[in-house]
């Protein structure tokens, strides 16, 4: 990674953002040029993502133009204060939205067909005290199955990771980052056991 420029003194600051507002495009891009530094410093407080710092940098480097563009010194704070909470604000967005998107994907995961060919998803074996499901359960044989095969096929961290990442048996669901830090192993692990699960639950499906 290149070397960044040195940080604007507070003088150096209030001039080019005078520079800035009336008109100076150039100015605007010193201040962008000189606190990309900050950028990089707060990107760093997210190193446990698996996303790329490139790609990190450009979302904070987002957030900084936003603060550039917002500033108002009369509420007596540095630009550099008020950019740190606007970058940060731009990255906690981003994984947000990743999340989000996340826990759609994976709830939608295909196991594979009924007799009738009829697709079931992972979201069909979810366990709740709910009659109309108890009962779904009692006479869908396939669905059966795919329980028989989640308590005889899986290693108990196996059963663990799914009953917490799907909210099985009532629980509430967990992403694969919060699951990661409540067993102490990386959101990578945690990924590749619940995709190895879910192909175990697949082939016995199959059978």
């Amino acid at each position: 990674m290149k070397a960044f420029d040195k940080p604007l003194t507070a003088a150096e600051e209030k001039h080019y953002l005078e520079l800035f507002r009336a008109g100076d495009k150039r100015a605007k891009e010193i201040l962008v040029e000189r606190n990309l530094r900050l950028v990089v410093h707060m990107v760093k407080k997210y190193s446990y993502s698996e996303r790329d710092l490139e790609d990190m940098i450009s979302i904070g480097t987002i957030g900084l133009i936003k603060a550039i563009n917002t500033f108002d010194e009369k509420k007596g704070s540095r630009l550099v204060t008020y950019a740190a909470k606007c970058i940060d604000n731009e990255l906690l967005m981003m994984f947000r939205s990743e999340k989000k998107r996340s826990r759609e994907i994976s709830l939608n995961e295909p196991l594979g067909t009924d007799r009738e060919g009829n697709e079931i998803c992972f979201q069909d074996v979810t366990f709740s005290e709910d009659e109309d499901v108890v009962a779904r359960l009692q006479h869908n044989q396939d669905i059966i199955k795919l329980e028989e095969a989640f308590n005889t096929r899986l290693s108990n961290r196996e059963k663990e990771i799914l009953v917490y990442r799907y909210g099985l048996y009532g629980r509430k669901p967990l992403t694969q980052r919060e699951l990661a830090g409540s067993f102490g192993i990386s959101r990578s692990y945690v990924s590749r056991i619940e995709k190895k699960a879910l192909e175990r639950l697949r082939d016995a499906f199959e059978e």
